[in-house]
């Protein structure tokens, strides 16, 4: 795992591109998953030289099973509500939403919406499960269907998931 701290630049794209390829050589693709764990603003294609997911994904995306993207720990008020999260986020993360971050040429099926657990296991950008079931729902109807992850154990329990995946991917 790349950590977020690292320091997003174009060294940082760079050695992510080669990382990704080298993983994928000995990691061959129907044999192993390859994913990135990238925060959503990373995506965005004014920020960090152009949009530093975004290079990332058009050179070597299509070795990256999918994006857990974390929608959260980015600023209070981002990503809280279903339209943040979804179809507009703020003017500090333009185009970062998850269907503007497909919009910009990321497969939407690749795009997993990460939110942590409870409100005490990041900073901000937690969701109740019910708003977060809502939200899913609400993107499955647009043609979404790529899942959710959850931050961090222990309380990513199984009720958790089934809590939040009850409304849009019921079992």
């Amino acid at each position: 795992m790349i950590h977020k701290a690292l320091p997003l630049n174009s060294s940082f794209i760079g050695v992510a591109r080669i990382l990704t390829k080298q993983l994928r050589v000995q990691l061959p693709q129907g044999q192993y998953i390859l994913t990135h764990a990238p925060v959503a603003p990373w995506f965005s294609p004014g920020k960090f030289g152009g949009g530093a997911y975004l290079k990332v994904d058009s050179t070597v995306g299509s070795l990256i099973d999918w994006y857990n993207v974390q929608f959260y720990n980015q600023g209070i008020t981002e990503y809280t509500t279903c339209a943040g999260l979804l179809t507009s986020s703020s003017s500090t993360w333009p185009n970062s939403a998850l269907f503007q971050i497909a919009a910009s040429g990321v497969p939407l099926n690749k795009l997993v919406i990460g939110k942590p657990a409870t409100t005490g296991d990041a900073s901000n950008g937690f969701m109740s499960t019910s708003t977060l079931a809502s939200c899913l729902a609400t993107a499955k109807n647009s043609g979404w269907n790529a899942g959710a992850m959850v931050w961090e154990f222990p309380d990513a329990s199984s009720s958790w998931i089934q809590a939040v995946r009850a409304s849009s991917f019921p079992v």
